[in-house]
């Protein structure tokens, strides 16, 4: 028989931890006011609620809007470490969308962001620098990075972060430096880059390498790479295991040598098989290659180079213009027919 008393316990589909959601247009604004709120306990809650909705852009747009980003801002500076990581979280989140990148270049949530660089809990970092990874993905987004004085700051942490962290390091540095790779070869980033080609983590190898190739596209960052002995090491990562490295490898090769007054003493570098030898097993692949690469010479109907091919390619033409490199390449001449 059913009873009038009221239970004790909260319904099935009702979270604790988090804050009730108001409905429709008031629920953003009513955990706006719930962030700046003086209860810890409050605005543990909004936080949580406000994870979630994030992953919408709609709501992220509301949220910028309504000034959810100023109070968030706040947040990053509070004594708590729930309250951070939350934070940290929510922002990482809205750096997804590109309403969120817009808002965090329009009110300067990068500045704000890098008080979190020495914070003593891990994953807070990791947050922090998978927003920065996610708002470097577009060119606005790097060059805010850049203009943010945050390079050398973001070479230092390199050396002394856990490993995951130092994947995001290089993927937001490989973005930033294709913006401008000054501040990044006058903190000495190159040096750094070469102890991590050296890494037995198969990310961290590709990612170092690949922000290579984004250095190496200056001179300074032509003339930096062969000054700090990094050529054999490429040229060594042509043989790894790994596919991405060899790609990224042989990228990095081939900004590194095309430059005029390098091109006799990189063939005294350069194993006589260094360039050729991805000639043969991949100009016909038996499997579709994932690559962003393109060639002028279309490939075989059906089939796709691979990335350390297509990057090897046009290494050849510059090497060419040495004499005493023609003798190598001549071996060759059957595989580029």
């Amino acid at each position: 028989m059913a009873s009038a008393q009221i239970s004790m316990y909260l319904p099935p589909d009702v979270n604790p931890s988090q804050a009730a959601i108001a409905y429709g247009c008031r629920a953003l604004p009513k955990l706006n006011k719930e962030l700046q709120s003086e209860d810890l306990l409050t605005r543990q809650k909004a936080l949580m609620a406000l994870c979630d909705l994030v992953h919408d852009p709609e709501h992220v747009y509301v949220a910028i809007d309504i000034g959810c980003l100023e109070s968030l801002k706040a947040l990053l500076k509070d004594t708590n470490d729930m309250v951070r990581l939350k934070t940290t979280e929510v922002l990482y989140i809205m750096a997804t969308h590109n309403v969120g990148r817009e808002g965090f270049l329009k009110y300067d949530v990068i500045h704000a962001l890098s008080y979190l660089l020495h914070d003593p809990q891990a994953a807070c970092r990791e947050n922090l620098h998978l927003a920065y990874k996610h708002l470097a993905q577009v060119p606005s987004g790097a060059q805010g990075i850049v203009n943010s004085g945050l390079i050398p700051a973001l070479v230092w942490k390199l050396q002394r972060e856990e490993e995951n962290i130092q994947e995001l390091l290089l993927d937001t540095l490989a973005a930033c430096l294709m913006e401008d790779a000054t501040e990044a070869l006058d903190s000495r980033l190159v040096p750094f880059l070469k102890e991590k080609l050296l890494s037995a983590n198969n990310n961290i190898r590709s990612k170092a390498a690949r922000t290579l190739v984004a250095i190496s596209i200056p001179l300074e960052g032509k003339k930096q790479i062969w000054q700090y002995d990094v050529i054999p090491i490429l040229v060594h990562l042509l043989k790894d295991k790994v596919k991405e490295v060899q790609a990224n490898a042989a990228g990095a090769l081939m900004y590194a040598t095309v430059t005029t007054e390098e091109l006799g003493f990189s063939l005294s570098l350069l194993p006589e098989d260094a360039i050729c030898m991805h000639l043969p097993s991949r100009l016909h692949c038996h499997r579709p290659v994932d690559g962003r690469g393109s060639c002028a010479v279309p490939p075989p109907l059906g089939v796709r180079w691979a990335p350390s091919l297509v990057s090897c390619l046009p290494t050849v033409p510059t090497e060419a213009r040495v004499t005493t490199s023609k003798h190598i390449l001549e071996n060759a001449m059957p595989l580029l027919n």
